[in-house]
C-alpha cells in the first residue's frame, strides 16, 4: 500500500520539466535586467550606482511573481516543446512583452526611474533567454536528425511542395520509425523551382521526375497532393511507374483537414489510383433510409458483389437480411463475418439454386422479402462459351424464376445486376444477361399493363409452387413489384477479375498473359458497384436499366504493365508479357449502352438511365419457354435460338 501511495504522488515527466523551467525563468528574467544594467555602465559592477542597483534588487521578488504568473497563464509550462512551432514562439514573445511592460510600470511607480536601456536591453535579453531554453531541444533534435538523415537507408522524392508536402516532410524528419530521407521535391508550380523547402531543393515539375530519380538516386516516391484529381494522380503515377521506386500515396483532402498527415497515412499506390477517375459518390443516407426496417434478400450473397451488398445493407439496420447462395463455403464466410460484426442483425443464410423454382417459392413464402438484389449468375465468359446451356439455365431462366417468385409474393423491388457485356454481346454470357434485362423489362411491361397473369410460370416440373393454385387469378390482382436492372463494367478485385489473376502471374515470376495488346475495358471498384445497385433501389420506378458513367476505358495491357511496376519490377525485363489472342466470345472493347437506347439523367451526374429498346413482349415470352426447354435438353444449337431472341447478339467465330 505504501508503494502505491508513493507512486500516486510521483510527478510526471512533463511536470518535472515545468518545475525546472520555472527555476530557469526566475534566474533568467532577473539576470536579464541585471546584465542590462551591467552593460549600461561599461560592464563594470562597481560603476553601477546604488540608486539603480538597489531598486533592481528590491524588485526581484515582484518581478519573479509577475513572470511566473504571466508565463503560467500563457501556457509556457505545459507545452510539448519537442514540437514547438510559430504558435509557441508568438506566445513567448507575447508573455515577455507583458512582463516587460508591467516591470517598467511597477518599478518606476514604486522604486524610481531606471535607465531607458535597462528596459530596452533587459526586455530583449529576457525574451531571448526564455525562447532559447524552450527551443534548444528542437535545435538539438534537428542536429541529431540531420546526422541520422545522412545515414538514412531510403532516399525519397516528394511530389508536392504544398502544405501537405511540408507537413509530411517534417513528419518524416521527426519520425524515429523510418529511415527515409527526402532528397528532392517535385512541384508543377514554376514559382517554386530552384528554391528550398526546409533545406530540400524543389527541382522541377512532373516532366523532370525520371531525370531527378536518377540524379538523386531515389529509392521511394511519395505523392503528397491530396487536392489532385484522380486524372492528375493517374498521370503523375504513370510517370513514376516508369521508375523502379516504391510508390506511396497520401489518399485525400480529409487528412489535410483533420491534420492527420503523417507517415502512417501514406498507403501503397493501388491500381485504382491509375484508373484516372474520381470515385462515384452517392447519397447513401437516402439509400439506407429506404432499406432500414425492411426484409432484404441478396441472391449470390457469397460472391464479390453479393457479399459487399450484404455488408453495406447489414450496416443500416434492415429488419432481416437473407443471404441466398448455392456455394455453401462463400455463404458461410460472409455469414460468420456479419455475425461477428453485427451481433444484433437478424441474419438468415440459405443454400439453394435460383434455377429451382420450388426452392425459390419456398423461400419467398416463408420469408416474404420486400427487396431483392439478384446477384446470382455465371459470369466467366470463356467457361460459359464452353457450356452455353448452363449460362441460359442459370442466368436467364434462374432470373425469370426468381423474379416470378418475387412478383407473386408481394416483393416491392427487384434489382437485377447486369453487365456491360450485355451490350451488343459477342458471347453467350453477355447474351444471357441481355436476356435477363429483357425478362425484367417484360415483367415491368406486363405489370404496368395490368396483365401480370399473362407472364408464364416457367418450371421443368409441375409441383406445389404453381402461383395460381385456386385458378381464380387473385394472386395477380395486387402485383406491385418494380423491376429494374443495373449495368456494370468490370469490378476491380472481384472473383475472377483480371487484377487478382495478373497478381498471381506476377507472384509466380511471370509471364503475365494478356489476350490482346489493344483490348480495353471499363472498371469500377466493388464499393462503387454496390453503391449503384443500392441506389437503383431508391431511383426505381420500374423497367429502367441504370448505367454508370465509368469515365475513360483502360487498356488491359497498360493495366498489366502498371501492376508489374507496382510490384517493383520492370515489364518485359523482370516479368515477360505474352499475348495469347482473344478468348472465345471475347471482344476488344465493351460498351456501356447500346447506341439506340439513349440516356436519361438522374440526380447523380454519374448515373444514367437507358431508354429500353422496344421488343415484342409476348413473342419474347413465348420464345423464352422454348429456350428453356432447349437449354434443359442441352441442345447444341442454343446459340442460334438465343440469336433469334437477342437481335444484337453476334456470336464470335
Amino acid at each position: 500500500m505504501e508503494t502505491k501511495k508513493e507512486n500516486r504522488f510521483k510527478p510526471e515527466h512533463w511536470q518535472v520539466i515545468a518545475i525546472l523551467l520555472v527555476i530557469y525563468d526566475v534566474v533568467a528574467v532577473n539576470a536579464a535586467f541585471f546584465i542590462a544594467l551591467w552593460f549600461r555602465f561599461d560592464c563594470v559592477f562597481s560603476n553601477i550606482p546604488a540608486r539603480f542597483l538597489n531598486p533592481w534588487i528590491q524588485f526581484i521578488p515582484f518581478n519573479t511573481i509577475i513572470c511566473i504568473l504571466v508565463f503560467w497563464r500563457m501556457k509556457l509550462y505545459n507545452s510539448v516543446w519537442r514540437y514547438a512551432s510559430y504558435a509557441e514562439m508568438i506566445r513567448i514573445i507575447g508573455a515577455s512583452a507583458i512582463t516587460i511592460v508591467l516591470h517598467a510600470i511597477l518599478i518606476t511607480i514604486s522604486l524610481g526611474t531606471m535607465p531607458r536601456s535597462y528596459f530596452a536591453f533587459g526586455g530583449l535579453l529576457e525574451c531571448v533567454l526564455v525562447v532559447l531554453i524552450r527551443f534548444s531541444y528542437r535545435l538539438v533534435l534537428f542536429l541529431k536528425l540531420n546526422r541520422n538523415e545522412k545515414n538514412s537507408v531510403n532516399r525519397v522524392m516528394l511530389i508536392g511542395a504544398g502544405e501537405a508536402g511540408q507537413t509530411l516532410l517534417r513528419e518524416l524528419r521527426g519520425s524515429n520509425k523510418t529511415q527515409d530521407r527526402v532528397v528532392c521535391i517535385i512541384d508543377d508550380n514554376p514559382n517554386k523551382w530552384n528554391r528550398y523547402m526546409d533545406n530540400v531543393p524543389v527541382v522541377g515539375g512532373r516532366e523532370t521526375i525520371l531525370k531527378n530519380v536518377e540524379k538523386y538516386r531515389v529509392d521511394k516516391i511519395y505523392l503528397a497532393i491530396p487536392s489532385a484529381s484522380a486524372e492528375q494522380r493517374r498521370d503523375i503515377l504513370s510517370i513514376c511507374n516508369e521508375t523502379r521506386c516504391e510508390l506511396k500515396n497520401l489518399p485525400g483532402m480529409y487528412q489535410l483537414i483533420r491534420g492527420d498527415i503523417t507517415v502512417n497515412e501514406l498507403r501503397d499506390v493501388s491500381v485504382e489510383d491509375l484508373l484516372g477517375r474520381e470515385p462515384i459518390s452517392t447519397d447513401m443516407e437516402e439509400v439506407f433510409t429506404y432499406i432500414s426496417g425492411k426484409i432484404v434478400m441478396v441472391t449470390g450473397g457469397g460472391g464479390s458483389i453479393g457479399s459487399e451488398l450484404c455488408r453495406q445493407i447489414a450496416n443500416h439496420e434492415p429488419k432481416q437480411l437473407i443471404i441466398f447462395d448455392i456455394y455453401e463455403n462463400s455463404a458461410y464466410d460472409i455469414q460468420n463475418e456479419l455475425k461477428e460484426k453485427y451481433p444484433e442483425l437478424n441474419l438468415v443464410t440459405l443454400i439453394g439454386s435460383v434455377r429451382d423454382s420450388r426452392r425459390m417459392f419456398q423461400v419467398f413464402e416463408e420469408y416474404h422479402p420486400q427487396i431483392v438484389y439478384h446477384a446470382a449468375a455465371h459470369k466467366h465468359v470463356p467457361l460459359m462459351e464452353g457450356s452455353p446451356n448452363e449460362a441460359i439455365k442459370n442466368n436467364t431462366i434462374g432470373t425469370y424464376k426468381t423474379a416470378y417468385a418475387a412478383m407473386v409474393h408481394g416483393c416491392e423491388r427487384f434489382v437485377l445486376i447486369s453487365t456491360d457485356k450485355a451490350v451488343n454481346p459477342t458471347n453467350i454470357m453477355g447474351a444471357s444477361k441481355r436476356l435477363c434485362e429483357m425478362v425484367i423489362q417484360s415483367f415491368d411491361a406486363k405489370i404496368k399493363a395490368g396483365k401480370a397473369n399473362e407472364l408464364p410460370q416457367l418450371f421443368t416440373h409441375v409441383g406445389f409452387e404453381n402461383a395460381d393454385k385456386d385458378g381464380t387469378g387473385k394472386v395477380f390482382q395486387s402485383v406491385k413489384t418494380e423491376f429494374v436492372a443495373v449495368r456494370f463494367g468490370n469490378v476491380l478485385g472481384s472473383n475472377g477479375s483480371v487484377v487478382p489473376l495478373f497478381k498471381k502471374m506476377i507472384e509466380k515470376g511471370g509471364p503475365v498473359k494478356v489476350t490482346h495488346p489493344d483490348i480495353i475495358r471499363y472498371f469500377m471498384t466493388i464499393p462503387e458497384a454496390v453503391s449503384l445497385v443500392l441506389l437503383a433501389g431508391t431511383y426505381a420506378h420500374g423497367g429502367e436499366i441504370f448505367v454508370l458513367d465509368m469515365g475513360s476505358p483502360v487498356k488491359i495491357d497498360t493495366l498489366a504493365r502498371n501492376l508489374i511496376r507496382l510490384s517493383g519490377l520492370q515489364p518485359d525485363v523482370d516479368i515477360k508479357i505474352e499475348y495469347t489472342g482473344l478468348r472465345p466470345g471475347e471482344k476488344l472493347y465493351e460498351e456501356k449502352l447500346m447506341a439506340e437506347e439513349g440516356l436519361k439523367k438522374t440526380d447523380n451526374k454519374l448515373i444514367h438511365i437507358g431508354c429500353p429498346i422496344p421488343f415484342e413482349v409476348d413473342e419474347f415470352l413465348a420464345g423464352l419457354q422454348d429456350l428453356m426447354r432447349a437449354a434443359y435438353s442441352n441442345r447444341k444449337d442454343i446459340r442460334e435460338k438465343v440469336k433469334r431472341m437477342v437481335a444484337t447478339y453476334h456470336p464470335a467465330p
